[in-house]
């Protein structure tokens, strides 16, 4: 802790982004900030609707709410530094600033992970006992899985921030990235990080893995059931409740695989960085798109609300 005291009344972080200080920087900035301000919008309504709305009031609809929240936690926490840096030409970062993004970061990415995997176990049940779909997964289950999640996602956030944080930095206080990435960062340090990278690996891999044979199982038994239906509408309607997040999970963890289980010799961090901005602008962005369009639900709600307000403003 005297270190972490210590280490903070240093000079400030530089974190080096992903701008090239080139003529077409203005465009890229213009094209982020588009998809930003997508991913907001896209974000927030899915939110709005499904807690005004008592339609929406499903253990999908929640979990979607959920994924909602931790995309626009995330865009939050990364992006506006990046876009602050960009307009005010300034590049650095305090020590306390560099944490939170190394914390939230972890956090979220974790908790969405995890909540990913939870749910594959959702449309097992959705498709597999439809009968018993309100009781097996009723509003202390669902709230049991977000918690977790969450839980698990803020545990995992705080101790690598932590651990981080207290390595001695030297040299060149830049961060080769366009936020306080965990790897990014141990690279400034002036003591051998080795076994704590080993450490966040086996946590990553474990990460990755745990959710995902939770994903497996869950799929292998849908399969088996849709195998076994004889209606073709009924097929029809398991895809359906399958695609998005198959969809989803295909999004985060490619993307996730990529930058942490790689060998360290094949890493290059121009390549990560290009992969965080997938991880952390485009994902959130798209994500609440592809639920959406595919929950009847919510795209009733949304079509009777753009009504109402067409409506409304004829009269």
């Amino acid at each position: 802790m005297e270190t972490l005291l210590n280490q903070s009344s240093t000079d400030d972080f530089v974190l080096l982004d992903i701008f090239s200080h080139s003529q077409t920087d203005p465009i890229l900035f213009s094209v982020v900030m588009t998809v930003i301000t997508v991913t907001l919008s896209g974000n927030v309504l899915p939110i709005t609707l499904i807690c005004i709305d008592p339609r929406l009031h499903t253990p999908m609809s929640f979990f979607l709410s959920q994924l909602s929240l931790m995309g626009l936690m995330l865009v939050c926490t990364n992006v506006p530094k990046m876009a602050g840096n960009f307009l005010s030409g300034s590049k650095s970062i305090c020590f306390g600033g560099c944490g939170i993004h190394i914390g939230f970061f972890v956090c979220l990415v974790r908790s969405e992970g995890l909540l990913l995997g939870l749910v594959a176990y959702d449309c097992s049940v959705a498709i597999s006992h439809p009968l018993h779909y309100p009781i097996l997964m009723n509003q202390g289950i669902c709230l049991q899985i977000a918690g977790s999640s969450w839980t698990f996602g803020i545990i995992d956030g705080l101790i690598q921030m932590v651990v981080v944080m207290t390595f001695p930095c030297c040299g060149l206080r830049e961060v080769n990235h366009f936020f306080c990435e965990v790897l990014s960062f141990l690279k400034l340090a002036c003591v051998d990080t080795s076994l704590f990278e080993k450490v966040v690996f086996v946590c990553c891999v474990f990460m990755l893995l745990f959710p995902f044979s939770i994903i497996m199982a869950s799929y292998s038994h849908i399969l088996g059931t849709v195998l076994r239906m004889c209606s073709a509408q009924a097929h029809k309607k398991a895809l359906a409740t399958c695609s998005s997040h198959l969809t989803a999970v295909s999004l985060f963890y490619g993307a996730a695989m990529f930058i942490y289980l790689r060998p360290r010799c094949y890493r290059a961090l121009s390549h990560d960085k290009v992969v965080s901005v997938f991880c952390t602008v485009l994902t959130p962005m798209l994500n609440p798109l592809i639920y959406s369009l595919r929950n009847h639900e919510v795209m009733g709600s949304l079509r009777k609300g753009l009504d109402h307000c067409r409506t409304g403003s004829q009269h």
